[in-house]
Order: structure tokens, then C-alpha cells, then sequence
């Protein structure tokens, strides 16, 4: 997959809450011609909606019964997982205390009742160039400069992330270990510049098997790289190992030095976990690593499930 922060063609998604359907209605109106809007009745659901879907704006109504606007804004600043999510406040109110409270509760600007379109479009627009501009940078910071996938760095990011959500939502997170065989030698044979081209090829296979927004391929290090697949259990991540492992050898690269096949090849560990409280990135890594030796041990060119307990 690409990036997710990186600028994919889409004009943005856009989360409208509000307790009062007219003014859902109107701002639907106005916005669902040129961004994916999606939309909230309460606090509660708007806050699980952003944790789920991560739109790149909030319009927040500020008066709502229950959970009001400001305190889902200061929820939202609070968490790890969308404090970087952009929230403009729709209020009816224009005294200056009421206008402070927005601010102080983490909203990034308003917009007053009755909504002008124009403005509010304009507002919307600005507020989105700066979040895609800001999200091409982190790419540039995040992307592995060889082969244009993730970096080590941002594996490491979105894997504690996907480790904290699937916990809250009880789903299931696969990971899948995987290494280019014999990579050595097919340098020694092939010369350093044909290497890297052949880790970009096999990079950008298994980049096109990641179906799901959520997936992501990232290279580990050297010919090692790692697949992160959120919500996929066992068996699952087994289909997907195997379809990357056919998708490389497919590409028909010469390696005539291997001694699996007369072609590059790949062996993949895959592990799944249920995270729990007191999971940790390190251990899903190294049931995956495990996994990887097995499949080396068996011959490699294939992939191997992790042993339960293991």
C-alpha cells in the first residue's frame, strides 16, 4: 500500500457531529460533492468514529446533551491515536469566553451559526491543504528511500498503534517476517546495483497484495521486510504469506546461485496474536522471526505459521 499520510488522490474525509439531523443535513449539503463525509449524533460516537475511520477533519458542534463538543475535543487531543486530527468548532456563540473555550479545549478554528457554505468551504479547504502538505513531509520522513514503502521507523509506529486498537476492539493482528533467499549471493553474483533493483521489484510486490487500507508492507532492514496486517488471524495472514511468496517468484527474477528455484524467492513467518494489555511489538516480532527460521529450515521459498505457545 501506499503510505496512509501520503496525498492518494482523495479530496479528504470528514467527520460532521451534531445532535440535530437539519444541521447534519445542511453541512452534508454543502460538503459531500467534494469530500467523503461521514457523520455522528453524540460525543460517544464520534469519538469511536474517529478512532475507526481517522477522518482528517472534525466539524464539531459545541452544544450537544451528554458528552458536549468541547470536552470530545479534549478527549481527541488527549489520545495517541487522533490528537493529530483537525477539529473546527460550528457554534452557535460569538462572545469571546465562548470563542476561548474552543480554544482551549484543542480546536484548531470555527465556524459560526448559521453556517455560511462559502466560508465554510473555504475553511475547510485551507485547513485540509495544510494537513496533506504536513502529511507529504512525515512521508518523506517515513518512506525507506530504496524502496518507497515503509521505513523501520514507521513500522515501528503503527505497529504499537495497531497493537492498542485491535486490544480495545479484540481483533485479532498478523505480522509476517519475510527474507529475500540467498540475497547474498545474488549480490556476489549479480553486482550491488541489480540487488537493488531486485529488492525494489520484490518490495513493490509485496506492496500490491496489501488489499486493506490498514495493511502495511515496510521494509525491516537490508533484504528483510515486514508485513503488518491488522484484524487478520492466523489462517488469514497464512493465505496472504503465500500469495506474496507466488507473487515474488512470479516476477521470474534470475538467481541462478539459489538453491530453491532458478528465480528469486522469499520465505515468510507468520504469526497472528489476540493483543492483550500487556502485549508488546517485541514478542509479535519474534514469533514471527521464529516462524522465518522454520520456514528457512524447511528449505525456504515458502512460509511457515507460528507454533501456538511458540
Amino acid at each position: 500500500m501506499t503510505l496512509p499520510f501520503q496525498a492518494d488522490g482523495r479530496h479528504g474525509r470528514i467527520l460532521v457531529v451534531d445532535d440535530q439531523p437539519v444541521n447534519i443535513h445542511a453541512l452534508h449539503q454543502i460538503l459531500a460533492k467534494e469530500y467523503e463525509v461521514l457523520v455522528a449524533t453524540s460525543g460517544e460516537q464520534a469519538l469511536e468514529l474517529c478512532r475507526k475511520a481517522m477522518p482528517d477533519l472534525v466539524l464539531l458542534d459545541v452544544m450537544m446533551p451528554g458528552m458536549d463538543g468541547l470536552e470530545v475535543c479534549r478527549q481527541l487531543k488527549q489520545h495517541p491515536d487522533t490528537n493529530g486530527i483537525s477539529v473546527i468548532f460550528v457554534t452557535a456563540g460569538s462572545l469571546p469566553d465562548e470563542e476561548n473555550a474552543c480554544w482551549i479545549a484543542g480546536g484548531n478554528d470555527f465556524v459560526n451559526k448559521p453556517v455560511n457554505p462559502l466560508t465554510l468551504r473555504n475553511r475547510v479547504q485551507a485547513h485540509l491543504q495544510f494537513k496533506f502538505q504536513v502529511d507529504a513531509l512525515r512521508a518523506m520522513a517515513f518512506a525507506d528511500g530504496l524502496t518507497g514503502i515503509a521505513n523501520r521507523r514507521y513500522l515501528n509506529e503503527q505497529l504499537d498503534i495497531e497493537l492498542r486498537r485491535c486490544g480495545r476492539s479484540r481483533f485479532p493482528l498478523g505480522l509476517l517476517m519475510i527474507d529475500v533467499d540467498f540475497f547474498k549471493k545474488y549480490n556476489d553474483r549479480y553486482g550491488h546495483q541489480a540487488g537493488d533493483d531486485c529488492l525494489k521489484r520484490v518490495a513493490s510486490a509485496m506492496a500490491a497484495e496489501m488489499n486493506r487500507p490498514s495493511d502495511l508492507a515496510a521494509r525491516y532492514g537490508g533484504e528483510e521486510f515486514v508485513c503488518l496486517l491488522p484484524e487478520t488471524d492466523s489462517e488469514g495472514a497464512l493465505l496472504i504469506a503465500k500469495r506474496i511468496e507466488a507473487a515474488v517468484r512470479a516476477l521470474r527474477i534470475e538467481h541462478l546461485d539459489s538453491a530453491v528455484d532458478s528465480v528469486v524467492t522469499i520465505s515468510v513467518g507468520v504469526a497472528s496474536i489476540q493483543p492483550e494489555r500487556d502485549s508488546s511489538a517485541e514478542a509479535l516480532i519474534q514469533r514471527a522471526d521464529t516462524a522465518l527460521y522454520r520456514a528457512k529450515q524447511m528449505g525456504r521459498g515458502r512460509a511457515c505459521l507460528a507454533e501456538e505457545g511458540v
